[in-house]
């Protein structure tokens, strides 16, 4: 005879984590995103995702990452911690950016994609005009 212990919120609680994740394990996959070099750098958390899985689109300055990771078949899990199903970013880009020109690449579990700027948009030095010859068009 076993003893066991139940607890009617378990499977509340497993649920939850599931659908919103925890502090440890996020529902969301995670991102780094910075500016370099004339460019919006994004860089996503995907391990052991097929790349057949992942697309990636812009519509209208949303950028859209999908991504789909399958649960093994056919086998009687024993511990099964790592999500599975399909995961959705959405970025809102600025005006700011190429949505034109955007590159995407895929390496040891990282999805890292480019936005350049748009060149009016970069930071350029403005000369100050100096002395009383010197007038601003206006």
């Amino acid at each position: 005879m076993v003893l066991m212990r139940t607890d009617p919120f378990r499977e509340l609680d497993r649920l939850a984590q599931q659908m919103f994740g925890t502090m440890a394990r996020p529902a969301a996959m995670p991102i780094d995103a910075y500016e370099n070099e004339g460019a919006f750098w994004i860089h996503f958390d995907l391990p052991g995702i097929d790349p057949d899985s992942i697309d990636v689109n812009v519509e209208q300055n949303v950028l859209t990452v999908r991504a789909e990771r399958t649960a093994p078949k056919d086998v009687e899990m024993v511990v099964a911690e790592r999500p599975s199903g399909v995961f959705s970013r959405q970025l809102f880009l600025g005006d700011t950016l190429d949505t034109d020109r955007i590159e995407a690449g895929y390496d040891a579990g990282v999805l890292t994609v480019k936005v350049p700027m748009v060149e009016k948009a970069q930071a350029r030095k403005i000369e100050i005009a100096r002395g009383e010859q010197k007038e601003i068009a206006g």
